[in-house]
């Protein structure tokens, strides 16, 4: 069998998997967030923190608690890798350094767990499960919680109420998020990821030599890093190192995880709206971007564009040979295309097409499917501004899902798309002006090209590396961590302001002249906005980099 049949095959399982839990899983998830009854844990946890599960809030207060709760989790996270050398399980390693832990705590409570430091070599076992790992599964759930609370900001009608935001939290945690982790958990371990409480196995080496094996909990993070699209590894070397992900099928399993709450969002869309072709139709946008994504990684992978490797006739550098060309292309278009930026292969010896559609996937928005809640929030938003520039075209005020799309929900939107252009910009910008961009590495368009990687992951919330700068600087930590911080919240306030104005509403009748947003017209309108969209904001910085590099 080739390489590219096995890569063929490899898709196709996916996408069969994906298809047949599409409906079962997101129904499960849709009475997760909408039933009304309440776990006598559940109970517990709104009791100890002072909570009222049947009041809701506007949009203004779920934005408050989201902020209050993501700032309180930065503190403890910051405060935990400060005094980690005080803590049980810290294997004698030293505190973070402060822009290190600054980076770090809001990385992983931003969800996207840019590492800028060797896990295995500098976070204790208690700071990986307690405070990463946990912000593994909250960030996630804080992304699914704003994504629900849009959606029914297009379900309700004359009303500023979106739901309570620490019952959303609450509920996606325990009845999502954590029974698929231990799971996912358990068929990593059978498949031969480490499980331990291990500080280390010293063993002799072929060349008489010897090496420290570390162990650690690395399955329980690996499942919950790959479900939450989180993609903080506990090695440095992420889903490359062979205790982390062992096996071809492992490697199946951690994208299928990756992919799956993306995914299954839109059928709780469509079930919270009354009308689940609504949720095939983004589905649809959704896969048209990521199989295209797909298949040009692959083929510019497979293809080997390069001196080098058309000489040799493959493009391995950088990749693991248990995965080989196709699988490491597939793994890195899966990472980018959501906000998870685990790897399993090093981007930066991409082939210079290859390695660009890693950028692309990430400009996009990452709504292919996009990150777990954010993907789906990110979509709709794009659905918004298809329907205004139809509206625009046929000269009628435009309709999605019988709300008006006036000019205060467009400035929402509007504003929700400048910010990540903005920061990435600025960000690559600044680090040239700065002289934070000069390594003996890091010269011409591929030098560009690292910087511009490390600005659109952070500002995106990805937190996958192009490499080849070293960034755990205090400059760098600063710059991305701002990156992070403000490419994560502005959009939120943002998304849940407009799921406010929405709420509000009364809805509109469908009449003649109202653009039907479950048919192919409109899945290919929103399809050629999103990439419009990239291509007038970020093509020049493209082709400066990567696209000079490759012609």
């Amino acid at each position: 069998m080739t390489m590219t049949t096995a890569g063929v095959i490899f898709v196709l399982t996916l996408v069969a998997a994906l298809v047949a839990v599409y409906k079962p899983f997101g129904d499960y998830m849709f009475r997760a967030v909408s039933g009304t009854k309440q776990s006598r844990v559940e109970r517990g946890i709104y009791r100890l923190v002072g909570v009222n599960p049947a009041a809701e809030q506007t949009w203004g207060v779920y934005a408050r608690s989201v902020l209050a709760f993501s700032a309180v989790s930065i503190l403890f996270l910051y405060v935990f890798q400060r005094v980690q050398n005080h803590l049980w399980l810290s294997l004698g390693f030293d505190p973070v350094v402060p822009h290190g832990a600054w980076n770090t705590a809001v990385s992983f409570v931003t969800n996207t767990n840019w590492q800028s430091y060797s896990g295995e070599s500098t976070m204790g076992h208690l700071v990986q499960m307690a405070g990463l790992a946990v912000q593994n599964f909250v960030s996630a759930a804080v992304g699914i919680a704003v994504a629900v609370a849009l959606v029914r900001g297009f379900a309700r009608s004359r009303t500023g109420q979106l739901g309570n935001f620490w019952v959303d939290l609450t509920r996606i945690t325990l009845r999502i998020l954590l029974p698929i982790a231990v799971l996912g958990a358990i068929a990593l371990m059978i498949g031969g990821a480490v499980q331990n409480l291990s500080d280390g196995t010293d063993v002799s080496t072929l060349t008489g030599g010897t090496q420290t094996i570390t162990g650690g909990p690395v399955a329980s993070q690996e499942a919950i890093k790959e479900l939450g699209t989180n993609g903080g590894g506990f090695y440095n070397v992420n889903s490359a190192h062979p205790f982390e992900n062992p096996t071809t099928w492992t490697n199946w399993l951690q994208i299928f995880l990756i992919f799956l709450i993306p995914f299954s969002l839109p059928r709780v869309f469509g079930r919270m709206v009354g009308q689940n072709r609504q949720g095939y139709a983004i589905a649809a946008v959704m896969g048209i971007l990521a199989f295209l994504s797909v298949a040009l990684t692959n083929i510019f992978e497979l293809a080997g564009h390069g001196t080098v490797p058309q000489a040799i006739g493959a493009a391995m550098e950088g990749k693991e040979v248990r995965f080989d060309v196709s699988n490491s292309a597939t793994f890195a278009a899966a990472t980018t295309l959501t906000s998870t930026g685990a790897v399993n292969s090093f981007h930066d010896s991409f082939t210079s097409l290859g390695g660009m559609m890693t950028m692309v996937n990430m400009m996009l928005g990452e709504v292919a499917p996009g990150g777990a809640g954010s993907g789906l929030y990110g979509l709709l938003i794009l659905a918004v501004i298809t329907v205004f520039v139809a509206g625009l075209m046929v000269g009628r005020t435009p309709e999605y899902l019988g709300k008006k799309i006036g000019s205060r929900e467009i400035k929402f939107a509007s504003l929700y798309f400048l910010i990540t252009p903005i920061l990435v910009l600025v960000g690559t910008a600044a680090a040239f002006a700065t002289g934070n961009n000069s390594t003996a590495l890091n010269v011409g368009p591929h030098g560009l090209s690292e910087v511009l990687y490390a600005f659109t992951s952070a500002s995106n919330n990805n937190g996958s590396a192009f490499g080849g700068i070293t960034v755990n600087t205090t400059w760098w930590d600063t710059a991305l961590g701002l990156c992070m911080l403000l490419g994560r919240f502005l959009p939120l306030i943002f998304v849940l302001a407009l799921a406010g104005s929405l709420a509000r509403q009364a809805p509109t009748p469908a009449s003649e002249g109202t653009l039907p947003t479950h048919r192919p017209l409109f899945i290919g309108m929103v399809v050629g906005v999103t990439v419009v969209l990239v291509a007038l904001t970020f093509l020049p910085a493209l082709a400066l980099g990567p696209l000079a590099e490759g012609l």
